[in-house]
């Protein structure tokens, strides 16, 4: 009896929790002014239309995403698969952004449909790239940063082509719970008791798929075809709650770990524990959400709140995780080493000095192209050069910050956007504008590198145990990452100005970047890149290991913690110029290697240049691809970035 007992506590104790948030609720829930008789009835109306429905769909919607993530992490064998891991949240948003700006009928006619394609979609295409390495853990994850990446990209592009919707989409977009009927909870709740009874008829295939491959086969079992079943009930089941209530961020991947820690162990015990702890943290969350804010209004949309759990809860189950080290191996990626570095430099340097020309000087009109000279060119210089400089500056100094990130953790894959250092910054902005209501740039300038700087450190302080391995680098940072975006989802969704000002920090739009922007970008660049160039030495040897590293006589965690302060603060800069998404922190410096830089000096003025070169081709290709409308250079760059992230992924897979 006594060792049931600390699997019962956990249960009990989430239980108990729910059940006194919710009278909590209705006590302390504010009534309505006025007559007796009149408030009495809208109290009712509120408790019977609004209250007790929002508390059936927390319920039902965590009940599915929790049977979702158990299905996931047994179909793939993977403890950090989830609808927001995998990419399935972010695609069914996309799917139904895009229905809603371009075919509002067919999200009339059956919006759980086009989310459930997005998700399938996205999930595919995740599955695909990791295929090849036998859907490891490590692959899954980041495949599916990267599809929710540029699945963000693009739906964050889409609401600010449609600016009226902008505020609306991104609450609904952050899993608000709020209910005015029980329309909700009709449409979900036959979903939810049909996927139960699929997963009941898929229980055996379930228990069998904990085999190896060639047992299960051995046992009859169509592993393609079950495989298929299983992960298509899943996320159809992810796709219809992000469809009626938003995205509910990692419950999926909460909810059977919470199951495990309240006694559940085998498969079958696994998936009827998921849906029910799903449902209660859920119910919890939201019963919070409602208590902690003024009066009727929430503290924060449920889905960005249940958000905040899922870095964390990754972070935990980092241990758990095993990955195949060679998707991230730090074998050298350069096809070539140049003979003559400095004239391939020079090259590079011209070849960014025609591009600045061009940029500044060719451009579509309203009777087509045409190359500003003279006047013209006088008349456009004040309108396109702090731009410009912006973005080339802020380019370069993510080179800079990426090139620094790799050799500080000898992963070549590391870079501001996919350690979570970018979303630190933007965390970090979400602080100060919370803190000062409307700083000034300098004061959110240096917010965001606080906040970049505290998410590189304790990335690096979390894999360091595990001796910096690549895995368990890149999966921290994503853990890091999804924290701060939820910190920033939360403020986001309050819809004031302050929100207004992280959406265009989101966007990294450069249309309003003016003589602070553009000397900010130029004065940092070369106050923040200069030491480096001296550090040449700790970069060189920072890749080989801590240990051989002191057998040198190096400092290493006075090195590390320095060009960590250096890589935060360009981080940071840059991310304000050019928002969080760009990925050229990834692309300047592996474009660097591929071309055949070896020398750190040499591929460190590599990798600026290209990223300099990089964002100001985004940033005129920006203004030019749908003119006379323009898209924001950040969430254009991460559109390049992006694929070639994935071409990256899958070559290294190969």
């Amino acid at each position: 009896m006594r060792a049931g007992l600390p699997s019962v506590l956990p249960a009990a104790a989430l239980g108990a929790a729910c059940i006194a948030s919710f009278v909590l609720l209705l006590v302390l829930r504010p009534h309505v002014p006025g007559d007796a008789s009149d408030a009495a009835a809208l109290d009712a109306i509120l408790l019977w239309n609004s209250l007790l429905p929002r508390a059936a769909i927390a319920l039902i919607a965590g009940a599915a995403l929790g049977l979702a993530g158990a299905l996931l992490q047994r179909v793939l064998r993977n403890p950090i698969a989830d609808a927001s891991t995998l990419g399935i949240a972010s695609g069914a948003q996309l799917a139904l952004t895009l229905s809603l700006g371009f075919a509002p009928l067919l999200t009339g006619l059956s919006r759980e449909l086009v989310a459930f394609a997005g998700g399938l979609a996205a999930v595919v295409i995740v599955l695909a790239l990791s295929w090849r390495r036998g859907l490891d853990p490590v692959t899954v994850a980041i495949s599916g940063m990267i599809v929710s990446l540029i699945a963000a990209s693009l739906s964050v592009t889409l609401v600010l082509a449609r600016g009226e919707y902008a505020m609306s989409i991104h609450i609904w977009g952050a899993g608000a719970l709020n209910q005015q009927d029980w329309s909700g909870v009709i449409a979900l709740a036959p979903r939810l008791a049909a996927g139960i009874l699929a997963a009941m008829l898929l229980l055996r295939p379930l228990n069998i798929l904990t085999l190896d491959d060639a047992s299960a086969r051995s046992l009859g079992v169509a592993l393609h075809a079950a495989r298929f079943a299983i992960l298509v009930l899943a996320v159809w089941l992810a796709a219809s709650v992000t469809a009626t209530v938003g995205i509910i961020g990692f419950l999926g991947l909460a909810a059977p770990s919470i199951a495990r820690l309240c006694g559940a162990r085998t498969t079958g015990q696994v998936t009827m524990a998921a849906p029910l702890t799903g449902a209660g943290v859920l119910f919890l969350a939201d019963c919070l959400t409602q208590l902690l804010g003024s009066g009727f209004s929430d503290l924060a949309p449920t889905g960005a709140a249940t958000a905040l759990f899922g870095g964390p809860l990754l972070l935990l189950l980092l241990p758990r995780v095993h990955g195949v080290p060679a998707v991230t191996a730090t074998a050298d990626t350069a096809l070539r080493q140049l003979r003559k570095p400095a004239v391939a430099l020079a090259l590079l340097a011209a070849a960014l000095a025609v591009l600045f020309v061009l940029v500044l000087a060719l451009g579509p009109a309203d009777r087509g192209w045409s190359l500003a000279l003279g006047p013209l060119f006088s008349e456009l210089l004040p309108f396109r050069l702090p731009r410009i400089v912006a973005a080339g500056g802020a380019g370069a100094m993510l080179g800079a910050a990426g090139f620094v990130m790799q050799r500080v953790t000898g992963n070549p894959i590391a870079s501001p956007e996919v350690l979570g250092v970018s979303a630190g910054g933007g965390a970090g902005l979400t602080a100060t504008l919370l803190l000062f209501g409307f700083p000034s740039p300098p004061v959110m300038l240096l917010g965001m590198a606080l906040g970049a700087l505290a998410a590189f450190l304790a990335m690096i302080a979390i894999a360091g145990r595990s001796g910096l391995s690549a895995e368990r680098l890149l999966l921290a940072g994503i853990a890091i990452g999804a924290f701060s975006m939820a910190v920033v989802s939360m403020v986001l969704a309050q819809g004031d100005m302050r929100s207004y000002i992280l959406l265009t920090w989101l966007s990294g739009s450069t249309n309003r970047a003016g003589a602070f922007e553009a000397w900010a970008a130029a004065i940092s660049l070369v106050v923040l890149t200069a030491p480096l160039f001296a550090m040449t030495r700790w970069l060189t040897i920072l890749p080989l290991g801590s240990g051989l590293s002191r057998s040198v006589g190096l400092p290493v965690l006075p090195a590390r913690l320095l060009l960590a302060v250096l890589a935060a603060t360009l981080t940071a800069i840059s991310s304000f110029l050019v928002g969080p998404l760009s990925l050229t922190g990834l692309i300047a410096p592996h474009l660097a290697r591929l071309i055949g830089f070896q020398r750190p000096h040499h591929q460190l003025l590599a990798a600026i240049l290209i990223g300099a070169g990089v964002l100001m081709a985004a940033d005129w290709l920006s203004r030019v691809v749908i003119y006379p409308y323009q898209v924001p250079v950040g969430l254009f760059a991460a559109l390049i970035g992006g694929p070639y992230l994935l071409w990256l992924l899958g070559r290294k897979a190969q």
